[in-house]
């Protein structure tokens, strides 16, 4: 019993990554589940689904079907009839826990559909036993693999300015509170220009152009196979970060030019000139979004006893020596009693300790909390996130 979440929430599944990094991008997107999934994703896990437009069909899969192995041929016969009319870029399938115990080959439903019907589709073993970062990951590489024209290159440099392409941008992570349009003016401020954002704002022929870029900055871990597969096709190099915290995001300016200079890749680290040594701080949630948080507290707060606790079972690589990987509420509540202060979504409070004397600064979380304080996400891209930190530190 006690991986059992009593008091706090579970964040998105691995379906919702998928979806959420291809709502944009003109597909079609069919979830193989009975009903319920689909309503989890739309009511729960997208924000945009009363604002912008999106294929979305559900396979209505019965017991029956399931039972007897007779789904697949219904479900690429329906896909297909629905591909006709929509005409649609592409087709993506996810699947939900039924799929995953009868033993569905989503690669082999995806390739005899894109034989039918010509149009490029892809099959995710999804199942909702992982988290969103997969998903979102899962659905990226593929972008990166079928979408990424061979025939580009990167642009001439004219007069100093780099191109380059923000990839693992999602709802799940960044909501739609304006830190994507704050990351794509910080962006233009540095002196790059931006080919595509991946995939908040753009579309297919911006993803297909992403060879053009100078150096690629991942903003999740859900970004980085991509941004691995773009390596190999173009060697274009990447930074793993988010500009937060103005000292921060000046150190992650100078980090990317040098990386299109050097061709290196890594995760962006900031440094600090001053150290607060009787504070201990605690960070809680996406890894990538969360390292960023840290880069702040250190850069431009003077902290530097800082662990990042991270439940979505991250990339080990991202991670630094003390961080912490765990998703059982019981070891969090009692890991969260060592810190003076303690960054995280709102509904973490709810395991705090009644005896606990410590600053909690509330980040909510798209992809964990969902529409419960979307209008408390703070803006924090650069200086922004000073200012937000100042009213508890």
């Amino acid at each position: 019993m006690k991986h059992v979440f009593r008091n706090l929430a579970t964040y998105s599944a691995d379906w919702a990554g998928v979806c959420s990094a291809l709502y944009e991008l003109g597909g079609l997107q069919v979830i193989h589940d009975a009903s319920g999934c689909n309503s989890t994703y739309t009511t729960f896990d997208e924000p945009r689904w009363y604002e912008m437009d999106s294929h979305f069909y559900i396979s209505a899969l019965v017991e029956m079907d399931a039972v007897l192995g007779q789904g697949d041929n219904k479900l690429i016969a329906d896909i297909s009839e629905a591909a006709e009319g929509l005409a649609p870029k592409f087709i993506a399938i996810s699947g939900s826990p039924i799929p995953m115990m009868s033993g569905t080959d989503f690669d082999g439903i995806a390739n005899l559909l894109e034989k039918r019907v010509g149009i490029p589709s892809f099959g995710f073993a999804t199942n909702g036993m992982s988290y969103y970062p997969k998903g979102v990951s899962a659905a990226m590489k593929k972008l990166a693999e079928r979408f990424c024209s061979d025939d580009v290159s990167p642009q001439p440099i004219k007069n100093g300015e780099l191109a380059i392409n923000i990839i693992g941008a999602t709802p799940l992570d960044f909501s739609i509170t304006g830190n994507v349009p704050e990351l794509h003016s910080w962006v233009e401020k540095q002196g790059f220009k931006c080919i595509s954002c991946w995939t908040m704002g753009c579309n297919l022929g911006d993803i297909s152009r992403s060879g053009e870029a100078h150096v690629n900055l991942v903003v999740s871990a859900g970004g980085l196979a991509a941004a691995k597969v773009l390596k190999r096709k173009y060697g274009t190099p990447y930074v793993v970060g988010i500009p937060v915290g103005k000292n921060s995001s000046e150190q992650l300016s100078a980090a990317l030019k040098k990386a299109a200079k050097t061709k290196e890749c890594f995760a962006f680290t900031a440094t600090s000139d001053t150290e607060e040594k009787d504070k201990k701080a605690l960070v809680i949630g996406e890894q990538v979004f969360s390292n960023a948080l840290r880069n702040c507290l250190a850069a431009d707060f003077g902290l530097n006893d800082i662990t990042v606790l991270c439940p979505l079972f991250p990339e080990k690589t991202l991670c630094a020596d003390n961080d912490i990987i765990t998703d059982t509420e019981a070891d969090i509540k009692e890991i969260m009693k060592d810190y003076d202060i303690i960054v995280a979504d709102p509904i973490y409070r709810r395991i705090l300790s009644s005896n606990q004397n410590c600053i909690f600064i509330d980040m909510p979380h798209e992809a964990f909390s969902s529409r419960v304080y979307r209008e408390q996400i703070p803006v924090i891209i650069s200086e922004k996130a000073n200012d937000y930190f100042e009213k508890y530190l």
